[in-house]
């Protein structure tokens, strides 16, 4: 049987396989992956927060009292944004960390939650992370 529309075809093959959620959703992760990584390596400070959570508040406050101007993204104004939590959430796993919102990138790499940023900033480690990151300039 031939099948024109690749939609029908990956629902015939869930029905017939299973294969095809796994394969979907793996994929999907994947694109989740290299959107994160695309934003966190294409600018200096990349925050994932969602509006109106106070954590997230206390973090763009702290850069922006720094000079520090971060891409913000608020993960539930965007389509893909319960993905992005999820992965989020498996790197501040990887961390020991236990709240993966708000979740803070410089220079391309996962610096942590919220605890991590307040943790660098006391005890004098934040500046020179934000000058290696290009993000601050003094």
């Amino acid at each position: 049987m031939k099948v024109t529309n690749p939609q029908s075809s990956s629902v015939v093959m869930e029905r017939t396989t299973g294969v095809a959620t796994v394969s979907t959703a793996a994929s999907k992760m994947e694109t989740v992956y290299e959107r994160v990584h695309h934003l966190a390596n294409g600018n200096a400070v990349v925050l994932f927060s969602v509006s109106g959570c106070c954590m997230g508040h206390v973090a763009k406050q702290l850069l922006l009292g720094l000079g520090v101007g971060p891409t913000v993204v608020e993960l539930d104004r965007e389509t893909a944004g319960m993905e992005i939590h999820a992965l989020l959430y498996r790197l501040a796993a990887g961390n020991d960390q236990q709240q993966p919102i708000p979740a803070i990138f410089v220079g391309g790499k996962f610096l942590g939650g919220i605890e991590t940023l307040i943790a660098c900033h006391i005890n004098g480690t934040l500046v020179p992370l934000l000058k290696d990151a290009g993000a601050l300039w003094l």
